[in-house]
């Protein structure tokens, strides 16, 4: 029951920020939306303000913003098809940057609940090299090698890039500069290159928030190198999930604690984000590249050929979708 009411919740946000976009952006070009929907299916409730109904459907599976003239034609000037492309292309990128903007709310709301470490020493672990070099705490660590360090990501990654050889480590102990060299260890366990230091840990909004931004980047980042090890074939089969596999991701987060489907909640809204925005027939990326292929023409495509492209891209999309269902019912049983 936990991870049913959870994960209604978690794809609900979801759906309402990506269709929030569509909806924000349509009615700032000057598009009439019909309605503006979250879920699918039979409707659950729904109520009328201006020229906009707005519904709450039963199947938490997805969403949609009707407007005038998106799929059919229409000679009302304020319909989808009789504006720019730019204004076009905005109203469909809106969906994925909602959803992105989503994951740096949420990535803001954890670190800012559980802190993220800075460069300022907590403690030196014991028999170290940071212990033996004389670090201690409050120490702050602000130059490797000549090379100055804003951040703990930075600081780590400078140290796991030495290799082993020695580093020569500047910090600050009040307002005295010192500088120690330093020769690192390769941890047993983890493998990991290190120094011996255990950071302090900060709560404050706007490093937090800058902290958002950085883990959502850095994430696009990843999610991309993926994408592009699933198309040459190098990733694992059990990498990828379907919508059994992800409900059963966010009962495991529900029952391990909030800030879990926090994490959890903004991994989604970046892969629903991205995956948008690849050029997949049926697909916000897919309608983009058309756009930018009507600006090249000066003309838009045959509006019965671009439907038979999305209409095909959606059968491919539903045939991937049950495929990928049955290996996640797979995983369960075995």
């Amino acid at each position: 029951m936990l991870t049913a009411i959870v994960a209604i919740l978690v794809f609900g946000l979801l759906i309402a920020f990506h269709e929030l976009g569509h909806f924000g952006v349509a009615k700032l070009v000057g598009v009439k939306v019909h309605e503006f929907a979250i879920g699918m299916g039979p409707k659950i409730v729904d109520f009328t303000r201006g020229e906009t109904k707005y519904t709450l459907r039963l199947l938490p599976i997805g969403g949609y913003v009707k407007m005038e003239g998106e799929d059919e034609a229409s000679n009302d000037e304020r319909s989808f098809n009789n504006k720019s492309v730019y204004a076009r292309a905005a109203i469909l990128v809106a969906g994925a940057m909602m959803n992105f903007i989503l994951a740096i709310i949420l990535f803001t709301i954890l670190s800012y609940s559980i802190g993220f470490p800075i460069t300022t020493i907590d403690s030196t672990m014991p028999d170290s090299p940071a212990e033996h070099a004389g670090l201690q705490s409050g120490d702050k660590i602000v130059e490797i090698n000549n090379n100055e360090i804003k951040d703990w990501n930075e600081l780590v990654s400078v140290i796991s890039d030495s290799k082993g050889e020695e580093l020569a480590v500047t910090f600050l102990r009040g307002e005295n500069r010192m500088t120690k060299t330093i020769q690192p260890f390769v941890e047993e366990e983890t493998k990991r290159i290190m120094i011996g230091i255990v950071p302090s840990v900060e709560k404050a909004l706007l490093p937090s928030i800058g902290h958002g931004f950085t883990s959502v980047w850095r994430i696009i980042g990843e999610m991309g190198n993926f994408l592009r090890q699933l198309v040459t074939g190098q990733a694992r089969d059990a990498d990828v999930v379907g919508p059994i596999g992800i409900i059963t991701l966010v009962g495991e987060a529900a029952r391990a604690g909030w800030l879990n489907v926090v994490f959890l909640a903004a991994m989604i809204s970046i892969n629903l984000g991205l995956i948008n925005l690849l050029p997949i027939p049926a697909l916000d990326g897919s309608r983009i590249l058309f756009l930018l292929v009507e600006l090249v023409r000066g003309k838009p495509i045959d509006p019965e050929k671009e439907g038979r492209i999305h209409f095909l891209g959606f059968v491919l999309l539903i045939s991937l979708m049950l495929f990928v269902t049955y290996k996640d019912i797979l995983r369960l049983f075995n």
